[in-house]
């Protein structure tokens, strides 16, 4: 499916292959190629793929085939409660994140992951080996990946929630806002300027909600150090030349005094993990490690 921004034709073969190769059929939206704009066609043909897929007996699970922008209009005219009932595997990240909340907030487990474009590029062999453990329903963490860098050490157990940072913030003060409470929260993002980092961190803490979580796993803020204000001469302006991602993170997250990991491995960058949301996990901060407690898939 393509619920958020276009994609060009050509550009899921890849993924075709690899699927097919690992035994699965795969059947290619109505819409999937459509274009509107900075979007994969209409609202109302986006929103039919999708509910189409889920409703379908023959499809077992239900991959985006990137994520960009738009996924948040289709919200109102989704059945919920009819994909939850589904108990069908759901696929994707970034603008994705909107469907991840929603459904795991109504107890559907889904796939942050790699998703149909992403498998034009050339990734480490763990990647591919995370993304088909999930997909059999095997555990996607049973792979050599980097680990991440502790910030503030601990132990803690959760359900995860999160995902790519603005789309789950744009979901508080909605019907669908993302609930925090006990939850090991990812967070990770791509294209946001430093100070927007900042303020996204601050609104999240201004809120109230992210100190009730049990554990912060932060991914990349990927682009980020490269959007630092400069001269007409290309120069880091005076402002910028000591900031960088990982120092905001820092600032803004580590005076919680919430078990903290920064680098792990997974959202907008070439090598990523496919992490369950909505599952209960074990995060290791000074190992940098998650460790899964409970199986993601419901049969």
């Amino acid at each position: 499916m393509s619920p958020s921004s276009p994609i060009e034709e050509g550009s899921l073969d890849a993924a075709t292959v690899f699927l097919e190769k690992a035994g699965y059929r795969v059947q290619i939206g109505t819409h999937v190629f459509d274009k509107e704009g900075y979007l994969a066609g209409t609202d109302r043909d986006r929103c039919s793929d999708l509910m189409d897929a889920f409703l379908d007996p023959e499809v077992k699970a239900v991959m985006c085939s990137r994520g960009g922008y738009g996924f948040p209009r289709l919200m109102p005219h989704l059945d919920l409660g009819a994909i939850v009932d589904s108990r069908k595997m759901f696929i994707g990240f970034s603008d994705i994140t909107t469907l991840h909340v929603a459904l795991n907030k109504r107890g559907l487990a889904t796939l942050y992951s790699p998703m149909a474009s992403l498998h034009t590029a050339p990734r480490d062999p763990w990647v591919f080996r995370s993304f088909q453990n999930a997909l059999a329903g095997n555990d996607p963490f049973a792979v050599d990946y980097p680990k991440a860098t502790c910030v503030v050490a601990g132990i803690a157990e959760g359900d995860t929630a999160g995902g790519c940072l603005v789309p789950f913030i744009d979901s508080l003060a909605t019907p669908d806002e993302i609930d925090m409470d006990g939850k090991i929260l990812l967070i990770e993002d791509v294209g946001e300027r430093p100070h927007r980092v900042d303020a996204s961190l601050t609104h999240l803490i201004r809120s109230g909600k992210i100190q009730r979580c049990n554990g912060i796993v932060v991914g990349e803020m990927t682009g980020t150090d490269d959007l630092v204000a400069k001269t007409p001469e290309g120069q880091v302006t005076e402002a910028y030349k000591n900031v960088n991602w990982r120092g905001i993170v820092r600032d803004r997250l580590a005076p919680l005094g919430i078990p903290l990991m920064i680098d792990f491995p997974f959202g907008h960058i070439q090598n990523l993990l496919t992490i369950p949301l909505g599952v209960r996990v074990q995060m290791d901060a000074e190992a940098g490690t998650l460790k899964l407690l409970e199986n993601h898939c419901s049969d």
